[in-house]
């Protein structure tokens, strides 16, 4: 990269955010003679407290357990080596990845092993999510990595930026950080191109922006900018905006504390309540239907509420944790759909609890999901 062209990005201001995703890729963490280090990671990390200190909350997704295993076991695995001898190094090299960051939080770091699978499934998507907003509530500071070691295909794929924006969109972030070890996006590869612009702004991610991104610069990690222009696309499509910075500069770092950005802002295609709302009118229902009360209908339609137990009639069909179910209601009119949204419960954990009051669910079940059967955020009056 030519050490002029950092100069040409223009500062902006940071987005509002509440919360928000920092991802952290094996470039910034991995030392040259093996193993990592703490040389950058220092003012990411200072970025993330000074963040949690104004009452933000931060998630890291963080790449480099592969090359602190190398360190570990130098030998293990050469280059093109065997998948499942990567995996293994993943596995000694995990701790390390944690250590790393305890050191720079007095806050604990709590470790979160994910699997693009364990998203795409809708009752783990639901566990997922209860996890981290628990570690959140708990102060702690969750560190999200691949579950490398059993999952071959998102090994092979080095794809941590898209598995950050997915993080992103399954705890309602604000605010999707990409440190790289490259400004920003340029109209072409800086590090070969001498006359290639910076991207301040990007309203649209249309396939010309798409084509600028080259391929990774790094020898460690093994995403380049067209994963991280994915991840923005995934990101933008649930009203996040994503933020790409070098997270190698210590005055980047710095300014991000300042709500300042020098390098790209790609912003989302709508809002992110807005894109909440279109996944949750457009994602296929399951057959069947959880029937309500006077009570309930009332709550839902015109206070916003949550879908409690105690306001459940009738459950109808045989559905699932995590699927999407039709929420009606009966009166002298007729039969109503009033919402859909996603079960916290399946329909015979529901007929068991319905009509009750919360704090009688885990007496009745022998186990706990939350106090609601569909929490606000995840139904859509309709």
């Amino acid at each position: 990269m030519h050490e002029s062209s950092h100069s040409r990005f223009t500062e902006q201001a940071l987005p509002d955010w509440r919360r928000a995703v920092l991802k952290v890729g094996s470039s910034l963490l991995a030392a040259a003679d093996g193993g990592l280090t703490p040389r950058f990671a220092l003012g990411l990390a200072q970025f993330v407290s000074a963040s949690i200190a104004a009452g933000r909350e931060v998630i890291i997704v963080s790449s480099g357990a592969v090359a602190a295993g190398r360190a570990i076991l130098p030998k293990a695995a050469e280059a093109g080596a065997a998948i499942a001898a990567r995996q293994a190094l993943a596995a000694l090299g995990q701790a390390r990845l944690i250590e790393l960051w305890q050191r720079f939080f007095e806050r604990p770091v709590a470790q979160v092993l994910l699997t693009h699978d364990d998203l795409r499934n809708r009752r783990r998507y639901l566990n997922a999510r209860a996890t981290l907003n628990e570690l959140l509530r708990l102060r702690t500071l969750p560190v999200i990595n691949e579950n490398d070691t059993v999952s071959v295909d998102e090994l092979k794929l080095g794809d941590n930026d898209n598995l950050a924006a997915i993080v992103a969109a399954l705890v309602d972030a604000d605010a999707l950080f990409i440190a790289t070890d490259i400004d920003g996006l340029y109209t072409a590869d800086p590090r070969i191109d001498a006359a290639a612009s910076p991207i301040d702004a990007v309203t649209e991610l249309t396939p010309e922006i798409l084509a600028m991104a080259g391929d990774s610069g790094s020898a460690v990690g093994t995403g380049g900018m067209r994963t991280k222009l994915e991840a923005a696309m995934k990101a933008g499509a649930a009203g996040i905006d994503t933020l790409l910075f070098n997270g190698r500069r210590s005055d980047v770092a710095r300014l991000l504390s300042q709500n300042r950005l020098l390098g790209t802002r790609i912003h989302a295609a709508r809002t992110r309540i807005a894109a909440r709302k279109y996944w949750l009118r457009h994602v296929p229902l399951e057959p069947g239907a959880i029937w309500i009360d006077d009570g309930a209908t009332q709550a839902l339609v015109q206070k916003g509420a949550s879908l409690l137990p105690g306001g459940v009639s009738e459950v109808e069909g045989e559905f699932r944790r995590g699927d999407m179910v039709e929420v009606r209601h009966r009166d002298a009119d007729g039969e109503h759909r009033i919402a859909r949204g996603v079960v916290q419960y399946s329909a015979v954990d529901i007929r068991r609890i319905l009509g009750a009051h919360s704090r009688e669910i885990e007496a009745r079940l022998g186990y706990n999901y939350g106090e609601n059967i569909i929490h606000r955020d995840d139904l859509v009056v309709m």
